[in-house]
């Protein structure tokens, strides 16, 4: 038997560099979330550039948020510098990364 779930997609594309300077506003769009179960937290890194540690600690903490309620966050669409970050710090470990978000949307809804 095929349990299938369908998800509520919610999908932020922060831009430029996610650093100490820029990252208040993706902070901001992530905090103004409430997770909810079978809800999808789509992170689209395509337009991100460069990732510092205030960029990776928004992520983190917008993961532990959505995980605490049920929700689940995912990344894609990662450029080769951010994804070099995320494997240094073994981020790419915690994190599910997908390379494209057509990639999230047959893994999710099928």
């Amino acid at each position: 038997m095929n349990l299938t779930q369908e998800y509520q997609l919610v999908v932020l594309q922060p831009q430029g560099c996610l650093d100490s300077d820029n990252s208040k506003t993706f902070k901001e769009q992530l905090a103004s979330l409430v997770p909810q179960p079978h809800q999808l937290w789509v992170i689209d890194l395509s337009k991100v550039d460069f990732i510092d540690s205030s960029g990776l600690a928004v992520l983190v903490n917008g993961f532990s948020a959505a995980r605490s309620s049920g929700c689940r966050l995912v990344i894609c669409n990662m450029q080769a510098p951010v994804r070099i970050i995320f494997e240094l710090t073994q981020l790419s470990l915690v994190f599910e990364i997908f390379d494209s978000y057509d990639a999230v949307l047959d893994k999710f809804n099928p």
